[in-house]
């Protein structure tokens, strides 16, 4: 782990955990772009899949020279675009992104582990990218807000756990243009799969070969930063974690920021639980649980939202109890469920692995709304790259080891 955890205390916004799908992957069309050391992209359906493999550099170089201008593209918008024309509220003043994500930087620098550290200049230097634009980009996530939902046991026709996540955050700052299914593979880690975007190295969604599934929620407590970087917590369970309790202990045991909400399942044992969590406090809420924020439990049902948002997953999910299939779990989370701003939704199998995700649309039409493009973990990491398809060369051993210094 990170660090011991401090102190605990205060928490307040609204949870609503609840959790969806499955419905049987087919691997459409597939096309191999281009190869990377043990790295390569391809395209399944018109969906981009990264495969990455290696230490963190390498698998950060992989992914800044295969996605090198979808990275370009999405940071110049993000930091110069959006970055210089949207206020947000800093504590008592409004900054610009920019301003606000560099000041986040510094305060959790001696926060941040090094390997995620040298993966950002990894993917820097194979999207031939300041190192500082990188490292800008990746701490926005710190930003997000959203819902997210688990429903197993007799709470679905046969049993199965479902987990969904709604992730509603900007639809119109393009992000849905970049958007990349990432297959990771760490030296000395859990395989993953990371719903994400080109140049992020952090997760906000994902899902692991141990069948340990996690989504995240923001909530209040800006100003709070010393601690790690809540998308890089998100990606250490997703590395580490063989079950629900060793995720849990992932925030439990580190330094945490404001307040983030999560919703985490584990389909070995289809056990899942939704976790409050700030800078002073952490709390579990399990399926079913009463709780003064979640007025309307559901037996063997996590369901974390807000307002008429939960009151309207709560009515769903209590009007088609002990029937839910992924089809019917997907429809969870349709609109009110999501927000106008929903930029993706994803819901996960853990046990067999399988997940299916949509995102917005170019023009910024919600996620709930698209099409739903399906997987399954396990079978993306028996694919192999068409030999035929280009090469691009990693850097040596040593240019690795200096850049990293």
């Amino acid at each position: 782990m990170f660090r011991n955890q401090r102190s605990l205390s205060g928490l307040s916004i609204l949870l609503v955990l609840f959790f969806v799908v499955c419905l049987s992957p087919v691997m459409a069309s597939a096309q191999t772009i281009a190869r990377c050391g043990e790295g390569w992209l391809e395209k399944i359906d018109g969906y981009f899949v990264l495969h990455l493999k290696g230490t963190h550099y390498e698998m950060g170089y992989q992914q800044g020279v295969l996605l090198k201008e979808h990275v370009r593209k999405n940071m110049y918008n993000l930091l110069n675009e959006k970055g210089e024309t949207t206020l947000v509220d800093f504590g008592l003043v409004k900054l610009k992104p920019r301003q606000a994500i560099e000041t986040v930087i510094q305060i959790q620098k001696p926060y941040t582990p090094q390997k995620y550290v040298d993966e950002m200049r990894g993917l820097a230097a194979g999207a031939e990218i300041a190192y500082e634009d990188v490292r800008a980009t990746n701490f926005i996530p710190e930003m997000f807000h959203c819902s997210g939902f688990s429903i197993a046991n007799s709470a679905t026709k046969d049993g199965t756990l479902y987990h969904g996540r709604v992730l509603d955050y900007a639809c119109d700052w393009g992000l849905q243009d970049h958007a990349v299914l990432v297959v990771a593979e760490p030296k000395g880690g859990i395989p993953f799969v990371n719903v994400s975007y080109a140049g992020f190295i952090g997760s906000v969604t994902g899902m692991n070969m141990e069948s340990v599934s996690i989504g995240e929620m923001g909530g209040r407590g800006l100003g709070h930063w010393s601690g790690v970087p809540m998308a890089f917590l998100v990606r250490e369970v997703l590395e580490t974690s063989k079950n629900l309790d060793e995720a849990i202990a992932v925030f439990r045991d580190n330094y945490r920021t404001c307040e983030y909400y999560y919703v985490i399942a584990d389909g070995k044992t289809n056990r899942s639980v939704g976790m409050a969590t700030s800078w002073e406090k952490m709390e579990l809420i399990q399926p079913g649980e009463s709780h003064p924020l979640l007025p309307n439990p559901v037996k063997d049902a996590a369901l974390l939202s807000a307002g008429d948002r939960y009151k309207e997953l709560s009515k769903r999910v209590q009007n088609g109890y002990g029937s839910f299939t992924a089809e019917s779990a997907i429809e969870l989370m349709s609109r009110p469920v999501a927000m106008k701003s929903n930029l993706h939704n994803v819901l996960f199998e853990p046990k067999s692995t399988k997940l299916w995700v949509a995102n917005a649309s170019t023009d910024g039409k919600p996620a709930a709304n698209q099409k739903y493009f399906s997987f399954q973990l396990s079978e993306l990491l028996k694919r192999k790259p068409d030999a035929k398809a280009p090469v691009y060369p990693m850097p040596s051993g040593q240019a690795v080891s200096q850049k990293t210094k």
